[in-house]
């Protein structure tokens, strides 16, 4: 019988990784697609015949719709389920990816995108509250670094999955291998996630929405709030001038700027340990040390001439986001108390707010020609944030 126990116990840890893994691959891949144009807003710019700041709408009305997604897909998936509402947007994001390959009108990808946006909002809100139902507590923090991590890594990994697709066979080969990888993942979390028990199929929307205003009358909380929207706003407008930058001011190639994206990945593997550095040092001083570093990587790529010393720059401003983000998501549960589902609900809106507003800031500083300017007003933005954070205390007192 003690061999049995044990069997089953060694099942269970293995089914743990398992889910762990795909969560994380879920992440990657769903919040990839916000990222997906940002090098290609240059090639729409020219093969529309458009501004470049029109072709920034191809990210900003997925983001925008994206944010808008998370305050009811929470919601719906406390009624419905985890797993059905992650698997319902899978599959809907199989179906919707195809068309942005074949449309030939710029308008109908702008919608496309949007309608993307809402389908890829199920996974954020549904996939933390699943990690906090379905993993013991010694497994939950480090599953949801893992979460975060996917959505984090996803801002590197779309830009250069679409910046080598696209240069190899076209940007609308971008689309066509998405449908393919998430049809894929559907099949995963349908074979491998388990249902969570009993939805909770007595909270209407309306009371959640209650929620959120509970948690938007809490000062502490507000703050956070403050901080939430500078993040993806600096990490979003701050790639979405990089290319531009690296090509006209360095002379770098497609593949070299290429290049140069993919070494962000480097400070995205600071996240998962967000959570050991929190026990140590504690989460007010994690998250200013993190936005320091954003600020002070930020703002120096700006000034800096030196391209070995700009990419080391752009390492350390992704390894202060990559730290603050899980940072930030754990202070926010930890403040919203009773209302902490819609605590959280709040701040995905928000950090995904900031990255609509991120490609259009970053393009509209960048119409008076100065680098310099676009990436120091970014870097200000974010040292609001940092600012703010020591108006932030840990307790509900």
């Amino acid at each position: 019988m003690s061999q049995i126990g044990s069997t089953n116990s060694m099942m269970h840890e293995r089914n743990y990784s398992l889910m762990t893994a795909i969560l994380f691959w879920c992440g990657l891949v769903v919040v990839s697609s916000l990222y997906l144009t940002i090098p290609l807003i240059s090639i729409y710019s020219e093969i529309f015949k458009i501004s470049v700041s029109q072709a920034a709408w191809t990210g900003s009305a997925f983001s925008l719709f994206y944010s808008i997604g998370f305050l009811f897909f929470g919601p719906l998936s406390d009624r419905y389920g985890r797993k059905q509402i992650i698997l319902l947007g899978l599959i809907a994001l199989t179906i919707i990816t195809p068309f942005l390959g074949v449309t030939d009108s710029f308008p109908t990808l702008v919608i496309l995108r949007a309608v993307q946006g809402i389908a890829a909002a199920t996974f954020a809100p549904s996939a933390l509250a699943y990690a906090v139902e379905m993993f013991p507590s010694e497994r939950r923090v480090t599953t949801i670094g893992f979460i975060s991590t996917g959505f984090l890594m996803a801002g590197i990994v779309g830009q250069v999955f679409a910046s080598f697709v696209s240069n190899q066979f076209g940007w609308q080969t971008v689309f066509y291998t998405l449908t393919g990888v998430y049809l894929i993942t559907a099949i995963l979390v349908a074979l491998f996630i388990p249902k969570t028990n009993n939805p909770n199929k007595t909270d209407s929307l309306l009371e959640r929405f209650k929620q959120m205003g509970v948690a938007l009358t809490k000062k502490t909380l507000l703050l956070c709030y403050v901080i939430t929207v500078t993040l993806l706003l600096a990490f979003v407008g701050m790639y979405t001038a990089l290319g531009d930058y690296l090509r006209i001011e360095f002379g770098l190639s497609s593949r070299e700027i290429l290049y140069v994206r993919s070494i962000g990945i480097i400070g995205m593997l600071f996240s998962p340990f967000s959570g050991r550095l929190v026990s140590v040092f504690g989460v007010q001083t994690v998250l200013r040390g993190g936005l320091a570093l954003a600020v002070v990587g930020l703002a120096a790529l700006g000034i800096s001439m030196n391209l070995p010393l700009l990419i080391l720059m752009s390492v350390i401003f992704v390894a202060g986001i990559a730290i603050t983000v899980p940072t930030l998501i754990s202070l926010v549960g930890q403040l919203g108390g009773q209302a902490r589902g819609a605590a959280v609900s709040l701040y995905t809106f928000l950090l995904f707010i900031g990255a609509t507003f991120g490609p259009i800031m970053a393009v509209w500083v960048l119409k008076t020609g100065s680098y310099l300017l676009t990436f120091e007003l970014l870097a200000l933005f974010l040292g609001v944030g940092l600012f703010v954070s020591f108006f932030v205390k840990p307790t509900n007192a």
